[in-house]
C-alpha cells in the first residue's frame, strides 16, 4: 500500500474532531471531582484503549516489544512522562479558558515545537524543508497554520476584553484569563514531546511491520508506550490531589459525590477517554500516509484540533457575546486553517 496524503489529511481531520472532541463528555459528568474524572478517563485513553487496539490490530505485539531494543522503549516511555505534564495542564486550561481560545494558545506552541523539532534534532531540516518544492509548501502550510492559530487567538482575546465577568461566567463557569495563559504556554510547550516519543518509537514501525501487521497499524505498539509514560505522570498528580482533597470515596457515590449518577459518571469518562485516545489512533494512520514528510502530521494534527475545537466552541456558546466582526475573525482563521491543511497535503502528494 503506497502514501495517499489526501487520504492521510482525511484520517488527521477524523483524528482532531476526536481530541476536540474528549472534552465534552467530562462537562456530563456530575458530583465528581477533576481528579477523579481525569483519572477515571485517563485509564481508558493511557491503558485500556492503546494495547486493546494495538492487540487486535498489529501481529505478535509482545513479541515485536521484546525485540525492540531498550533504549528505543524507554526513550518513548520518557517523552510520555513529560508529555503528561502538558496533558494535565491541558485539561485545566479547559476550565480557565474554554475550549476555543484554550486550545488555540496551547496548540500553537505545540505545532511548532512538535513539527519542527523532530527533523531538527535528525539533521534533515533543509533536505527535508528548505531544498525541495514539496518541502517549501509544506512549510508553507505550517506558516499558514500559525497564521491560523494566531488569529482565533486574536479573536479569543477580544471577545475576552469585551466581556462582563458575568458573561466570561457564563460561558466558563471557572474562567480566569491570566492563569490560563500561564497554564497554556506549559501545556504547550510539554504537549510537544508526545511528538518526540513518538519519533523516538519509529525503529518500532519495522518490526512491526516484519511481523505481519499492516502499515496503517505499524504505529500502535509506538502509542501504547508514550501512553503508558502520560499514565504514570497523570496518575501521581491525581493521586496526590485525592489524597490532599481525601476525594477517593467518589468513585462509589461518597463524599462530595453523595447522589452521584455513578453509572453515568463512569460511561461519559470511558467515551471521553477513548475519544482522547482515537486522536492518536487516527494520526497514526494519518502519518502512514505521508510519505517522507511524516513529521509534517504534527502540524496538520493540530491544525484539525484547532478547527474542531472552534466549531465546539460555537457549539457551547463560548462566543455568543462577543461582536460580530469578532465571530468573523474566527471563521477566517478556522478557513485559513482548513486551506493550510490542504495546502500540506499537496506538499506531501508532490513528494510522494
Amino acid at each position: 500500500m503506497g502514501a495517499n496524503p489526501l487520504l492521510g489529511v482525511l484520517f488527521h481531520w477524523i483524528g482532531g474532531l476526536a481530541s476536540a472532541s474528549f472534552y465534552v463528555p467530562y462537562k456530563g459528568v456530575k458530583r465528581w471531582s477533576w481528579e477523579i474524572y481525569w483519572l477515571t478517563g485517563g485509564v481508558f485513553s493511557w491503558l485500556l484503549a492503546p494495547w486493546f487496539f494495538a492487540a487486535i490490530q498489529t501481529e505478535d505485539l509482545l513479541g515485536v516489544l521484546s525485540r525492540t531494543p531498550t533504549p528505543t522503549l524507554l526513550w518513548p516511555v520518557l517523552f510520555g512522562l513529560l508529555w503528561g505534564f502538558g496533558g494535565l495542564g491541558y485539561g485545566l486550561v479547559m476550565r480557565y479558558l474554554g475550549l476555543s481560545l484554550g486550545m488555540a494558545v496551547v496548540l500553537g506552541l505545540c505545532t511548532v515545537f512538535g513539527t519542527l523539532i523532530p527533523p531538527i534534532f535528525q539533521g534533515d531540516f533543509q533536505e527535508k524543508l528548505l531544498d525541495t518544492p514539496s518541502g517549501n509548501i509544506i512549510l508553507l502550510g505550517l506558516v499558514m497554520t500559525l497564521a491560523g492559530i494566531v488569529v482565533v487567538a486574536m479573536a479569543g482575546a477580544r471577545k475576552d476584553a469585551a466581556l462582563s465577568p458575568e458573561q466570561k461566567s457564563a460561558a466558563v463557569a471557572e474562567f480566569n484569563f491570566r492563569k490560563g495563559i500561564v497554564v497554556a504556554v506549559f501545556a504547550g510547550i510539554m504537549s510537544a514531546c508526545f511528538a518526540f516519543g513518538l519519533a523516538a518509537g519509529e525503529p518500532i514501525k519495522p518490526l512491526s511491520a516484519a511481523a505481519g501487521t499492516g502499515p496503517l497499524w505499524t504505529g500502535l505498539p509506538v502509542l501504547c508506550l508514550v501512553m503508558f509514560g502520560g499514565l504514570v505522570t497523570n496518575a501521581l498528580w491525581c493521586a496526590f490531589l485525592i489524597l490532599r482533597n481525601r476525594s477517593a470515596g467518589e468513585w462509589r457515590g461518597g463524599g462530595k459525590g453523595a447522589g452521584a449518577p455513578l453509572l453515568r459518571n463512569y460511561l461519559l469518562c470511558a467515551i471521553a477517554g477513548t475519544a482522547w485516545y482515537f486522536q492518536f489512533f487516527f494520526y497514526t494512520m494519518g502519518e502512514s500516509q505521508m510519505g517522507r514528510f511524516g513529521f509534517s502530521s504534527w502540524t496538520l494534527h493540530m491544525a484539525s484540533i484547532i478547527i474542531f475545537g472552534t466549531l465546539w466552541g460555537f457549539a457551547f456558546r463560548e462566543w455568543k457575546d462577543a461582536h460580530p466582526r469578532v465571530r468573523a475573525m474566527v471563521w477566517g482563521g478556522v478557513a485559513l486553517l482548513v486551506l493550510a491543511t490542504v495546502v500540506i497535503g499537496y506538499g506531501n502528494l508532490l513528494g510522494a
